[in-house]
């Protein structure tokens, strides 16, 4: 730990001769590298008023914070509604209404816990789903089963006819033939299924017309996703389910076309889980971790209540009747509902993209470094509006179109989930040069260099981490700009010949105990020139 006595009474020591006027007498604490993100709490006043309460509710009796059930909440609007409608931005913009949310705890958080009281009213609503199809179901599959004997009939006495009927009996049992094959069972309803295979969840959505959920309180679906049964990476269904883009499978064993599919993945993991995807080849390259909005709330294990108050039976009762009564309106749609958005709530959009393209740049926006990301804001805005607005509006919302108020309401949303995900990122090492300049510092406090060159310094990093002299600069420049390092250029020792090459000075924090005093001393006695940025 440092003295601060001993700080003092280095403040008063004078510049070595020949140096810089400019030049600190002292090292001051550098600046961390990232500094902690400003993660604000989930804007709940957002939702209507049943669902905010419900939210509310629930972060009081588990003593979670509300970013959970909130951001499960909205995964349970897109399950209700994905698939079934879409929101009409402007020209030829349109958005589903399906989302990828995902909220990280610590253990001991209560996640499935949450995850239940939130999901319930969705089994409910696939249970009612089932109970109104078998009936079609049993009558489909005798339907089919005696048009399939017709036709086995047909063709057995076709077999066997006599020469001058067989053309009329073959052509009987070839119509009948055709007639069995038209005819299709319905798939029994899902909804929701859980850390299933890419394979499985492709099939699913084959069935259930393009729509399905995922949900989970764990994270296995990533690692399912990484290969751990194929041992590659398959994320097609992921990708294409987000964006609603056409997906066809066609294999010796399967054939799957679904024109529109539409996938809500909603799950609630611990923050290892977010660090160890962002490392897995291919998740970020090709988009798949641009398509989740991120949640890292902080914890509340330590400071809860023992005694809570309970979810009151009308908020819970007014919550499950809200949610499957808008499952079930949708359930029938084939063609989904179009939501129109009024001039004010477009304009509210418009001005809201124009403020955040700008952040967009690589260099200097202050989304640059996770654009991919940043760049599905806008869209991810307008599908939370629509989710908000169907859910304000139950049973008629497509009827009607959003008002600025919600699209307002849905912008406060995509704000909350840019600085979450700003520190998911970096958490994930999105940033590479301060990924790089970590690198460095830690190369740095292994050796001990008080004084060392770029040369040097390159020797001891990791290729894979720094493959050439010239990928050092960027990092090097940001731990000068924070403090770490000093470059400086060291005198000649002769009048011929290329001048020395610049080195650097270290912070005494990086040296190690008992390097405060020599460090200052060599400051103040070695006569070079120090700049600092």
């Amino acid at each position: 730990m440092d003295n601060p006595d001993l700080w003092a009474g280095l403040s008063t020591l004078e510049a070595p001769p020949g140096a810089d006027d400019t030049a600190p007498e002292v090292w001051e604490d550098p600046i961390p590298l990232t500094g902690r993100r400003e993660r604000p709490p989930f804007p709940v006043h957002v939702f209507p008023t049943w669902l905010r309460d419900f939210v509310a509710a629930v972060a009081e009796e588990t003593q979670t914070p509300a970013d959970l059930a909130g951001s499960i909440a909205l995964a349970v609007l897109a399950t209700a509604a994905g698939g079934r409608s879409v929101v009409h931005v402007r020209g030829n913009w349109r958005e589903p209404t399906n989302l990828y949310t995902v909220v990280a705890l610590p253990p001991a958080n209560r996640k499935s816990a949450v995850f239940a009281l939130l999901t319930n009213p969705l089994y409910e609503a696939e249970k009612q789903l089932k109970t109104a199809m078998k009936p079609v179901i049993v009558e489909a599959e005798v339907t089919a089963r005696l048009a399939k004997e017709a036709a086995d009939k047909a063709a057995a006495k076709a077999a066997s006819a006599d020469p001058d009927k067989r053309d009329d009996m073959v052509a009987t049992a070839v119509g009948l033939a055709q007639t069995a094959e038209t005819l299709t069972v319905p798939a029994e309803p899902v909804l929701l299924a859980d850390d299933s295979t890419p394979e499985t969840v492709t099939s699913l959505m084959s069935e259930q017309g393009g729509r399905l959920s995922v949900m989970s309180a764990e994270g296995g679906i990533f690692d399912i996703i990484a290969g751990r049964y194929s041992g590659a990476p398959n994320m097609e269904v992921f990708l294409k389910g987000h964006a609603g883009d056409r997906l066809r499978v066609n294999r010796q064993t399967r054939r799957e076309y679904i024109d529109a599919p539409a996938l809500t993945i909603g799950l609630a993991v611990q923050p290892d889980v977010l660090r160890d995807i962002g490392k897995v080849k291919g998740f970020d390259g090709r988009g798949l971790l641009a398509r989740f909005l991120y949640s890292l709330p902080a914890s509340r294990v330590g400071e809860r209540k023992i005694i809570t108050d309970p979810i009151p039976e009308e908020t819970a009762a007014k919550y499950a009747s809200n949610v499957i009564g808008l499952t079930l309106s949708l359930a029938e749609w084939t063609d989904p509902a179009v939501i129109q958005l009024t001039p004010e709530a477009d304009a509210a959009l418009i001005a809201y993209q124009e403020r955040v393209e700008p952040m967009l740049k690589a260099r200097g926006g202050k989304l640059g470094h996770i654009s991919n990301w940043a760049g599905k804001l806008a869209g991810a805005t307008a599908r939370m509006a629509a989710l908000l607005h169907l859910a304000e509006h139950l049973g008629d919302g497509y009827a009607r179109p959003v008002p600025d108020s919600t699209m307002n309401a849905a912008i406060e949303l995509g704000e909350y989930y840019t600085a979450h995900a700003l520190a998911v990122f970096d958490a994930m090492g999105a940033d590479s040069v301060i990924v790089r300049a970590r690198s460095v510092l830690d190369a740095l406090r292994e050796n001990g260099w008080e004084d060392v060159s770029r040369r040097d310094l390159f020797t001891a990093m990791s290729r894979a981490e720094v493959p050439t002299v010239a990928d050092l600069e960027p990092a090097l420049a940001l731990l000068e700009d924070h403090g770490y390092v000093r470059s400086y250029q060291p005198e000649r020792t002769g009048k011929r010949g290329r001048p020395p090459a610049p080195r650097l000075l270290t912070h005494p924090r990086l040296q190690g105990p008992g390097k405060v005093v020599d460090h200052a001393v060599r400051i103040r006695l070695m006569g070079r020139s120090v700049s600092r940025a």
